[in-house]
Parts: structure tokens; sequence; C-alpha cells
């Protein structure tokens, strides 16, 4: 077994080792106990968390894509596998006998994680044989999961409809369940604005959240779905010229974000509060055009502890929407930077995505390039 073919506790035990660490000094760093060491180790306590993967990381002195087994060279371009999470969509027989529900669960954590990191290639080979598993399984929960992962990354890798596909499954499985419901509507969201059917997902945001947040005695984690929810309906208001609407959305979101202390992120949902909503807040004005006002935001943003909190995924997609912005100014240099930032962050992000590979290319055209872009614009094949 190869050390990338390792357990995630495993890279914790061997990096632990490594560090001349007993399990007490591991322990008392992270301010957690023996036995919460021991079983991460073992593999009875599944690291599903990716504040907490940092964490570990940090005191173990390693990158999160160390203790994750992913290489840190990313290839560019789609990667392969589309078609076998298209086979396994279109597969409705179940495995005689499916992995036990903490194995399952398991294997749903670690999916989330590396789309928080955005190991895009990684998750495509993993997703076809994830939802033959979840397909057998008596979890609604999970399957809501594995179906909003394949959308989510479908939607990264610019296979809208086949995303909407993966979404419309969630919400048919959460059928009666309201947060079940509700999270999948992220992901319908996401798929309808990637197909560019922005007023449909409007209507499908705000009436999920309307839904969700009426509720008082909902928890923190439930009111982050539901904030998640509103800035998704800010984003698909400013698509379809409905600015007031967008603004309306985002204070509606930052109200959630001020009430929120702290929570377990159990519906992934990554809504890091007031940052997530600074962020939406400089994403609309360039969506809508005024580069100006997003720029004047992005600086400050960038600069707070929260932002380094965010997942790699969140943070690599913003920078490259804030490369958008710096080429509606005419400003390349900015653009290039903000490329260059977002491929540190999450290379496949860059390489991966149509969308970033178009605002390559149009940083790229200027004669010369500014520097790093050319290096991008090579590495993603654009060169002539």
């Amino acid at each position: 077994m190869t050390s990338d073919d390792l357990p995630i506790g495993r890279r914790v035990a061997r990096w632990r080792v490594r560090r001349s660490m007993t399990q007490q000094m591991l322990a008392d760093r992270l301010r957690r106990s023996k036995s919460w060491v021991d079983k991460v180790e073992r593999g009875v306590r599944t690291l599903d968390r990716y504040s907490v993967i940092q964490e570990l990381a940090h005191v173990l002195r390693v990158d999160p894509e160390v203790l994750l087994g992913q290489p840190r060279s990313i290839p560019a371009g789609t990667p392969d596998g589309v078609d076998d999470i298209r086979a396994a969509l279109a597969r409705y027989d179940t495995p005689q006998a499916p992995p036990e529900a903490d194995e399952l669960r398991r294997q749903v954590g670690y999916a989330w994680l590396s789309y928080q990191h955005a190991h895009y290639g990684q998750l495509v080979r993993v997703l076809p044989g994830l939802l033959d598993a979840v397909q057998g399984a008596r979890s609604s929960e999970l399957l809501v999961q594995a179906y909003r992962i394949t959308s989510s990354l479908l939607v990264k890798l610019g296979e809208a409809d086949l995303a909407w596909l993966a979404a419309d499954r969630a919400m048919s499985t959460a059928a009666d369940d309201p947060v079940l419901a509700a999270t999948a509507a992220i992901s319908v969201a996401e798929a309808l604005r990637a197909s560019g059917r922005d007023r449909l997902a409007l209507a499908a945001t705000l009436a999920a959240a309307n839904r969700i947040t009426s509720a008082p005695q909902r928890c923190a984690g439930e009111w982050a779905v539901g904030g998640t929810l509103l800035l998704q309906a800010a984003l698909a208001a400013v698509g379809c010229g409905e600015h007031r609407r967008a603004d309306e959305s985002i204070d509606r979101a930052a109200g959630i974000a001020a009430g929120l202390r702290g929570y377990d992120d159990r519906h992934h949902t990554s809504f890091g509060g007031p940052i997530a909503v600074e962020l939406a807040r400089v994403v609309v004005a360039t969506q809508r055009g005024d580069a100006d006002e997003a720029l004047r935001r992005h600086p400050t943003v960038v600069r707070r502890e929260a932002w380094r909190r965010l997942p790699a995924e969140y943070r690599g997609a913003y920078l490259v929407d804030v490369a958008r912005a710096y080429l509606q100014v005419g400003d390349l240099r900015g653009a290039a930077r903000a490329l260059v930032d977002a491929d540190s962050v999450a290379p496949a992000e860059v390489r991966c995505r149509p969308l970033a590979r178009t605002v390559i290319a149009d940083v790229a055209r200027a004669q010369p390039a500014p520097a790093g872009v050319a290096r991008l614009a090579t590495l993603v094949g654009l060169t002539r």
C-alpha cells in the first residue's frame, strides 16, 4: 500500500511519529483527548470537517493535502471520468451488499473534503463508486449529500445539464424532510445558474430560504443553510437583472451571519458567517458590472483571519471572480495576480474549470502577457 492509499487516520499517525510526538502530546496541542487522537488514527472516528483537517495539518506541520493523500501536481483540463459519473446516475439497480452506514458516512465525508480542497480529479474517480454504494443505503441524508457533491462538481466542470440531473435527484430524495430539501435547493440553484436559468434559480432559492428561516427554532447549522440559500438567491437575482432583490437577499444573509457563533457545518454549506456575505457582495458587484465597488471591497475582505479558514475551493472560485473584476477595469496585472493566487490556493479551480480558462485566455491576450499568466496559459493548453 502506498502512502496515497493509506486511510487519513494512518497518515496522521505516521506524521505524528515523524514529528516525535506521542498521542498525548498531539492531543494536548489540539486541546483534545488522547482517546480522540487514538480513535482518529484507528479510523474509528471520521475526519470529515475541513477545519479539523486544517488544525491537524498545522500542528503536524504539513499541508492538508498531505494528510488527504492528494498529489501536488494538478493536471489541466476536465478530468477523465465524467462519463462514468453519467453512467452511475443512469443506473437504478442497487448493490447486493452496500457498505455499513458508518463506512458509507466516512466515504461521503471524504468526498466532501476532496471537494472543499478542490481535488476534482480525485473526486471524479471516487464518485461513480460512491453513487453506486449510496443507492443501496437506507439513508436519505447520505444519498442527498452524494447527489449534492456530484452536482457541485459537475457545475465546476461545465456539465450543467448533468449537474441539474444530480441536483434534481437530491431534491426528490429529500422528499418531505424540510432541512434536506433546503440543502438540495442549494445544488438546484447552482445547477440552474450554471445553465443560464437565473430566474428559476431565484424562485427556487427564495422559496426554500423563506421556508427554512420562517421557523424560529432552527439550530445554527440550519440557519446557515438559510444564509447560503439567500446568497445563492442574490447571485441568481443579479444574473437576471434584479439588482435590488440581490441586495435585499444579501442583507438578509448578513442578518443571519451576524447571529451565528460557531457551529458544526454538518450540512456542508461552507457558510462562513460575515466573511461569506462580504465575499458575495464582491461577486455580485462584479456580475452587475460594478467592478470599482468590487475591487474597493476586495482587499479588506482577504486580509481578514476568517478568509484563511474558508475551504480552498471557496477561496479559489472567489479569486477567479476577482480576476474578472480586474478585467472589467482593464487592470490586466491585477487580474493576473488574482489568477496566480487562485492557482496557488486551489490549482484545479483554475486548471480544470472552463470558466477559469476563459478568464486566463482574456488576460493572456495582452502582449506581453502579465507574469504568471503565460505559465497558466501553457498549463491549460491555451498557448498558440
